[in-house]
Order: structure tokens, then sequence, then C-alpha cells
């Protein structure tokens, strides 16, 4: 009876997947949200877990696995838990961008980029990894891949091409900026075609079974139909528990697929008060008057930098300049999962190269010890969750403009935060505190109040 049951329902999803693979149109429509909850089941880990960017090819004078394993325990007492990886395959060589050209142009899906060492050093580092507490997932880029990737031979007929049916750089709009983009060293997926998606979900799912990663960093999420990540999810779940994050801030991608999307609107409004284009009232609207609505219990990703920001955009110091500790307070205390970007913790000052080798250099640096207090507060509060929940956040009026103030509350666990957005020192008065004073881009966390 449960046989045929089961049959007759993977009859009925292939069915449907061969209906939206010839009605591209029908496969782009975005899914209705609800008010309701995720249908998302999160790993029981991620609750409160920290996420750290792994930047292998700059990480040491190596660049490699190995050199990168031995600072694990280092980022251990940092406070992290969760390490993603950015994308480990070998690189093409065609239409290259600079000396070692771009992590994200995938020349081979099931290999491992010789420069980063073997299959073994890898397995090896998530083994070791797992030993010391960590989770790892990988950054994955479905959307595209390299000029001479071993499909371009074996598949042609899976790449999109333009109207003299030539393959040509891929063209997309920027989720974060709204900027038109080419991208001349990468070629896009035709994923009105099941064969496609078949032969992703087949290569995410070779990684796991291989390595026994924990999930995916998945690049340029908001290009691909939605329904073929809630396929890839229920599919990679069933081979263990999944941890799925998108790069987009679309809603419908956390219903079914993702775990977390980027909070990009709160980075750019981080950026715009350190320049101070911006204030307290317009982190409490974040909140309070939301552009769009996120299904409760989905999570959001916080971040003042990573690989993109830092490469493309600016330094801390450029971005935030005095007001960078504040913001990193801001970032590990307000709803949603942190993020460290590598080197952020040694305060690095420079732009790293994107396609080649500029070695982060690694220093004593006040954000050091900073992280693993706030980090180990994040522990040890269950009110520090993770999770987009109604109720979990107050915002507190403080009556000046320069000073942001909230509560976190799950159950009887609570604390607030109070910071100063501004370098001016200013007084504070928060109901149930002392009146008190706080320097320039000074903070302070006060549990139980």
């Amino acid at each position: 009876m449960i046989g045929n049951w089961l049959n007759a329902l993977l009859r009925a999803l292939s069915a449907a997947a061969l209906l939206l693979a010839a009605n591209p149109a029908l496969a782009q429509a975005p899914l209705p949200l609800t008010e309701g909850r995720t249908r998302v089941v999160h790993p029981t880990w991620t609750e409160r877990a920290v996420i750290y960017e792994v930047n292998i090819r700059q990480y040491t004078p190596e660049g490699t696995f190995k050199a990168f394993e031995r600072h694990l325990p280092r980022l251990k007492r940092l406070g992290v838990n969760t390490l993603w990886i950015m994308p480990i395959n070998p690189i093409s060589k065609k239409e290259r961008k600079g000396s070692l050209g771009s992590y994200y142009a995938v020349s081979d899906y099931y290999a491992i980029n010789p420069e980063f060492g073997t299959l073994a050093d890898f397995q090896h580092l998530v083994k070791a990894a797992h030993r010391q507490g960590f989770k790892v997932i990988i950054d994955w880029v479905a959307n595209h891949t390299g000029w001479d990737n071993v499909w371009v031979d074996q598949h042609p007929d899976w790449y999109k091409r333009n109207a003299e049916g030539e393959l040509e750089g891929y063209n997309y709009t920027d989720l974060s900026t709204g900027k038109k983009e080419t991208w001349a060293d990468v070629l896009g997926l035709d994923y009105s075609k099941l064969e496609v998606r078949e032969g992703m979900i087949e290569a995410m799912s070779y990684w796991v079974k291989t390595a026994d990663i924990d999930g995916f960093r998945c690049d340029v999420a908001w290009t691909l139909p939605v329904e073929f990540w809630d396929q890839a999810r229920a599919r990679l779940d069933a081979i263990k528990p999944m941890f799925m994050l998108a790069e987009a801030d679309t809603p419908e991608l956390q219903m079914n697929a993702f775990d977390m999307t980027y909070d990009w609107k709160l980075f750019h409004l981080l950026v715009a008060v350190a320049k101070g284009k911006a204030d307290a009232r317009d982190l409490a609207a974040h909140y309070t008057k939301p552009a769009r609505t996120y299904p409760a219990g989905s999570y959001r990703m916080i971040f003042t930098s990573n690989h993109d920001e830092n490469s493309w955009h600016g330094t801390e110091q450029e971005l935030y300049g005095d007001g960078a500790e504040a913001m990193a307070v801001l970032a590990a205390t307000l709803p949603g999962m942190p993020l460290v970007y590598s080197g952020q913790e040694a305060g690095i000052d420079k732009r790293l190269k994107f396609f080649d080798k500029d070695q982060i250099e690694w220093k004593a640096n006040p954000r050091g010890k900073l992280y693993p207090y706030l980090f180990a507060l994040k522990q040890r509060h269950p009110a520090l969750s993770n999770r987009h929940e109604p109720g979990n956040l107050q915002i507190i009026e403080t009556g000046n403009s320069k000073v942001f103030a909230f509560r976190r509350i799950k159950g009887k666990d609570k604390l607030t935060v109070v910071v100063n957005l501004s370098a001016s020192p200013t007084n504070i008065v928060i109901p149930g505190m002392r009146p008190g004073k706080l320097l320039g881009w000074g903070w302070k966390i006060i549990p139980g109040l």
C-alpha cells in the first residue's frame, strides 16, 4: 500500500516538473507569501549559530585547505561555529580575469581547485572542523559556469544563447544595486530544461555524499526558478539535513528552500548611518515598517562586510570609519545570523584583490576580543535567536535620533542594547535604566533589562 502511494506521488512530482520545464513563465512565478511560518525545517544547530566566510586563496601564504585548517582552534575561540567556504571547484582558464580568475567561474562541479589542494585535503578539513564543533557549508555556483566547463562540450544544449545561437557572457541585474551587469568570464545555464536542473542537483548531492558537508551558500540564488531550489532542498535533505543560505533577499525563497537570505537593506542602512545619512529612526523603521514580509521563523544574515563588499565597495574603515565597532555590535545582536568575513577579526584594512593572490595581513585588533564577547552572549541568551519571530524585538524610544536602543525577548530571557550612532558623546535615558552617557560610537548591552 505504502509503496503504491509513494510511486504515485513520485509520478505526480515528475509530471509537475515536466510541466514547469515546458512552461518557463510558470516556473518563474513567485510563490504566494503567507503570514505563517516558513516550512523549512532548520537544523537544530543553527538556532544561535554564527557564520564565518572563509577565503581560502587569501587566508594564508600557501592558500590551501591544509594551511587554513591550522586556524580552526583560533576560530573556535573567536566564537564562530559555521564555516562558509568560498567556491572550492577549479576555475576556468578561458576568458579568465586576472592571474587566478574568479572563484565563481567553475570549470568542473565534481573537482577541487588544485591551488587549494586535493579532494583528500578537503575531506580532511571537513572532518577536522566537525571534530572541533564546526559545521561546514560550501559556496555553490548554480546559475552559470566558466567558458571551459566540462558541460560546455558534454551538454552544449544546457546553456543560454543569444539571438544568433551563440554563447555569450552572462547578463543580469544585480539584486543589491539594481544595476545591469555583464560577466564576460561566465556562461548562463538554461533552467527551462529539466536536464540542467537534474544535473545540478546531482552535482550538489555529490559533495554531501563525498565530503559530508552541512549545506550550501548559493550564489545569485534569485536568478533561478524558486521551484528548482525547492526540489534541490528536498533532495539534499533526503541525504542529510541541510543548511541553505541564498544570496538573495526574496521572501519566497524562504518558504520551502532556504534557511537564510541576505539582509542587504540593513547592510546599506548601516553604511548610511555611519556616514551620517541615516539615524536611529531609519533603523527602527527597518523593523517596524519593513519593505518586505518574511515568513515567521526564517533567518536573515546580518553583515558589515563579505567578499563582495570588501573587494568591490570598500574596507570597513572606508564604509564605517570609527563606527565599525558599533556596527559589529548591532550585527551581532539584532535578529538574524551574524557573519564575519575573513580578516575582519584582524581589522583588515585593504580591499582584497578578487582575481589575484592578495594575502590577508593577520595582526592583533580589538575586534578579536569584541567578537568572542558578543558571540558568547549569543550562545548564553535564547533571546538572541537567529529566527525572524514576532515579539522577539522591541524598539525602545530614546528621544534622541542618534541613539538606537532595542530589547530582545524570548520567554523569560531578555537583554537591552543601546548604541550611540554618532562620533559625539551623548546622554542616554532608557526606561528602567539609570541615566548615563555614551561616548562617541559607544554602546551598552544590559542582560536582564
